[in-house]
């Protein structure tokens, strides 16, 4: 099987549903998901988004997150629909984990599966998303204890 191809495996259906009721919570829901196209972040995307209330349309899944640099998850960011106030991106690890330090000048040592880094992007548009423009608000994950 391909890597592409591999399912999510049973700690991720345990911790995706999870994790999506906790950034339920959150004060800026996203509104759009955009995901890798591997089966196993697809699906972590769609389970996310049935527990964020979201329609499954509001899911786009892209070929180009599939082990993407952090250039090509800006170019991602900088491509969103002005009409989107809050967005999440599901894509994979190093660059997901590289992204969010790059963007926050956090250092994160890593984005586990189903970890979730909250951003406050300091921009007027998505098209002004640059390195070191967003703010931390919270990384969260699946062994860290919810309140």
């Amino acid at each position: 099987m391909s890597d592409l191809d591999r399912p999510l495996n049973k700690r991720g259906e345990r911790d995706a549903p999870r994790m999506g009721k906790r950034l339920a919570r959150s004060d800026d829901v996203p509104e759009l998901i955009v995901s890798s196209a591997a089966v196993r972040a697809a699906r972590t995307a769609m389970v996310i988004a049935e527990q964020l209330g979201l329609d499954p349309a509001e899911v786009v899944l892209g070929a180009e997150l599939y082990l993407a640099a952090p250039e090509q998850l800006l170019d991602v960011v900088r491509s969103l629909d002005e009409g989107v106030g809050h967005a999440a991106l599901v894509a994979h690890n190093p660059g997901i984990t590289d992204f969010v330090n790059a963007l926050a000048g956090s250092e994160i040592d890593n984005v586990p599966t189903c970890g979730v880094a909250r951003l406050k992007l300091d921009v007027e548009r998505w098209d002004d998303t640059d390195c070191g423009c967003a703010e931390l608000l919270d990384f969260d994950y699946p062994k860290r204890e919810a309140d």
